[in-house]
């Protein structure tokens, strides 16, 4: 049992004080009680994709979410920047993501990226080795453009008078073209570790794609400054949101990229969310709302160690569908924009309805209204790439859906569910979370009484390293009602060290049936 379960919240408002345990227990207060957490809707995407995303989970014995919502980034990857959904002619949404999924550490979050990743590295290499006689070819021309170009230099120099002129608009022809000359890079779909200006450079050399797909959340270490000192989030604002980057510095050619689109996939661990809270202007600049967060149970501890090892057939038709649109969409130059069928429009319609309402000043979504205000533009990412998914050869012949797009709205709900749980923890009280974590050992365990120290060693070191640690947790406890401390013993005329503060827990965490 966790505070998460249910069952420790089972009518609780429908509770009497006799319900708590008789005399001297009065009702207690909940701490900020969050709830289960939905699970990922792995049924919301289409078949193949969602076969490949239940079997990486029971392989790996991770949850859904990790492979679910690496499935929409991998998708995202494959997209590059090359597919928008126009909703009404209002406006208009690329289908690049950034989704950040919270585990702790040994939760195989490697193995998960290794096997949901794999045909996009496949399809990467496969563009290289296609691409080869090309940028061989335009090396080459490069080279005898500039030779070229030096040997009439050389003439232009030391001609005589009468020549001079014919030599030197040689020349300068001849100069203009090899600057002219453009030597393509290897194709590269994916990065990793990777500061805000080697991506800028990816981008302007990648036709303004880019993919940061990785089982750590480094990117954030990166955003908050780790080699610049200071914040750098200019290119992930835009590459978002698809806005017009343009680069001028001293000793580096100058870069546009017209409308970059990067895609994120991320694992991170827990504490990775209360960081990137901390970054300077994170929030007011956008960079925190424009993440899909998910914050699945760890199965450590609950897994199988026999599980049913991933269908060859379902990996392999995975790895066809996906590379196959990778290698499609990469030799695109344009964006192909994706419309909606009246029904569908309906169904978006309906549901920004609901966020409008829900953004009030007394609505549910007003705690949250940085991330909110983009939901029902996610939602229209989601439902492209759902729509991509389910039309890999020709999504771009046919309109989405209101089946796609009602899907795409439970993965919506999903995300803002597990958003408004992430945004309350970075404003939460350290000792509110360190409170939820005592509560959850003492409910686990059905703890009626302890000791402090008991306590103490009970609880893993990474939490609480010294046993002062715990007071705020339990004053916060006991101030809500779920402890309460026992008087001391006498003490006695022998001496020594007083014995370690003793607490009894709320009947309802040892309930009797």
């Amino acid at each position: 049992m966790t505070t998460h379960d249910p069952e420790l919240w089972e009518g609780f408002d429908q509770m009497t004080p006799e319900d708590f345990g008789g005399p001297g227990w009065d009702e207690p207060v909940p701490l900020n009680p969050r709830g289960p957490l939905p699970a990922f809707p792995v049924d919301a995407l289409p078949d193949w994709l969602a076969a490949m995303t239940a079997g990486v989970a029971e392989e790996t014995q991770t949850p859904l979410d990790l492979a679910g919502c690496l499935a929409l980034a991998v998708i995202g990857t494959a997209a590059g920047g090359r597919l928008a959904v126009t909703v009404r002619g209002q406006w208009s949404e690329p289908v690049n993501l950034y989704t950040a999924v919270a585990l702790p550490p040994g939760n195989r979050k490697s193995a998960v990226f290794g096997l949901m990743t794999k045909p996009l590295l496949a399809a990467e290499k496969a563009l290289i080795e296609l691409t080869a006689p090309q940028r061989a070819e335009a090396a080459a021309s490069a080279r005898i453009a500039k030779a070229a170009a030096e040997r009439a230099e050389k003439l232009a120099a030391n001609a005589d008078a009468e020549k001079l002129a014919g030599l030197t608009a040689q020349a300068i022809s001849l100069s203009e073209a090899a600057e002219r000359a453009f030597v393509p890079v290897e194709p590269q779909l994916v990065a990793d570790d990777v500061t805000a200006e080697s991506l800028t450079s990816l981008l302007a050399q990648q036709d303004g794609r880019m993919a940061i797909l990785s089982p750590e959340g480094e990117i954030f270490e990166i955003i908050a400054g780790r080699y610049s000192g200071v914040p750098n989030m200019g290119i992930f604002l835009k590459g978002h949101a698809g806005d017009m980057a343009r680069v001028n510095r001293q000793a580096r050619d100058p870069q546009y990229i017209e409308n970059p689109a990067i895609t994120m996939g991320l694992a991170i661990q827990p504490e990775v969310l209360d960081a990137i809270g901390q970054i300077k202007g994170a929030d007011g600049r956008g960079l925190l709302a424009r993440f899909l967060y998910s914050k699945p149970e760890s199965l450590v501890g609950y897994r199988n160690l026999t599980p049913e090892l991933l269908n060859p057939d379902t990996a392999g038709t995975y790895a066809q569908k996906l590379g196959g649109l990778a290698l499609t969409l990469a030799g695109w130059t344009e964006t192909a924009e994706l419309t909606l069928t009246p029904e569908a429009d309906a169904v978006l319609l309906a549901y920004q309805r609901v966020t409008e309402s829900r953004l009030r000043k007394d609505g549910s979504l007003a705690p949250i209204v940085n991330w909110a205000s983009k939901r029902d533009g996610a939602v229209a990412r989601i439902a492209g790439l759902l729509h991509l998914a389910a039309h890999p050869e020709d999504a771009w012949t046919r309109p989405i859906t209101a089946a796609t797009m009602a899907a795409a709205t439970r993965l919506g709900d999903y995300f803002t569910a597990h958003a408004l749980d992430v945004f309350n923890a970075m404003k939460a009280d350290p000792a509110q979370e360190a409170a939820h974590t005592v509560l959850t050992q003492l409910a686990e365990t059905r703890t009626a009484a302890f000791t402090k120290r008991d306590l103490f060693r009970a609880m893993p070191r990474s939490e609480f390293a010294a046993m002062s640690d715990l007071d705020p947790a339990l004053d916060l406890l006991e101030e809500h009602g779920w402890v309460r401390q026992q008087p001391p013993p006498p003490r006695t005329t022998r001496g020594g060290r007083p014995p370690s503060p003793r607490y009894e827990t709320h009947p309802r965490i040892t309930p009797t049936a």
